[in-house]
């Protein structure tokens, strides 16, 4: 795993994807981060995580595009499929290296919270967990934008598929009013990323959350191990 994640690692920071990226992030949290600075209030803060959640939902489908189907439009993959490395060892080498690379962006917004620290209090405890609801909802979501991307030779094609996903996790408990059922709208409601990150922007640590963005995660990323296993048998 150790292998694949350093391979990605590198295959991200030669080209402008890992750069774009970080570059992305930095600006748009220092564009908030700056309207903060405005209002002379620290308690905007978390409301610069809340807005940057659908930034982030949209930037994630650029790192995960390429994370499987590069390998097929290459004819690498074939390689590493017979390669003397667990499957999902190499499931998790590509999904660790597109998680450290976004992870990079969000430790730079750290620094404008650190900056503000020498005039006020931040509010240590409400960043940390925006900071950890950021970490948990890209993981998830960068699992589904590997599985995806594991379908297709395209990344056009991955890029567009898992933009589409995030979407509809994002405001899938605005469309649960349409429905009539109370258990159908819950259950809609249940999967909402929007709605699951809401307690880590107010600091608070949801087990719940924790362990849905978590099992999320794991889930797709099996899903991929199996999708590679189910083309090395073939």
């Amino acid at each position: 795993m150790k292998a694949i994640l350093k391979r990605e690692l590198k295959a991200y920071f030669s080209s402008p994807i890992a750069y774009v990226c970080i570059g992305a992030l930095c600006a748009l949290f220092g564009y908030y981060f700056y309207q903060v600075l405005l209002s002379g209030s620290t308690y905007y803060i978390a409301s610069v995580y809340n807005m940057m959640f659908m930034w982030g939902m949209m930037i994630i489908p650029i790192l995960t595009m390429k994370t499987m189907s590069d390998d097929r439009r290459n004819r690498t993959d074939q390689m590493l499929l017979t390669a003397p490395v667990g499957l999902f060892s190499l499931v998790m080498g590509k999904f660790l290296a597109a998680l450290t690379v976004y992870a990079v962006g969000l430790l730079f917004s750290l620094i404008p919270c650190a900056v503000i620290s020498f005039y006020a209090d931040p509010g240590w405890g409400v960043i940390f967990g925006n900071l950890l609801g950021s970490l948990l909802y890209a993981a998830a979501m960068i699992a589904i934008g590997v599985f995806l991307s594991s379908l297709t030779e395209s990344q056009v094609i991955a890029a567009i598929s898992t933009f589409g996903v995030s979407i509809v996790l994002m405001v899938i408990d605005q469309m649960a009013f349409l429905l009539k059922n109370n258990v159908l709208e819950r259950i809609v409601s249940w999967t909402s990323f929007s709605s699951r990150f809401v307690p880590f922007s107010r600091g608070v640590l949801d087990i719940a959350s924790i362990v849905f963005f978590l099992s999320v995660a794991a889930a797709f990323l099996f899903l991929t191990a199996r999708r590679l296993e189910s083309r090395r048998w073939s």
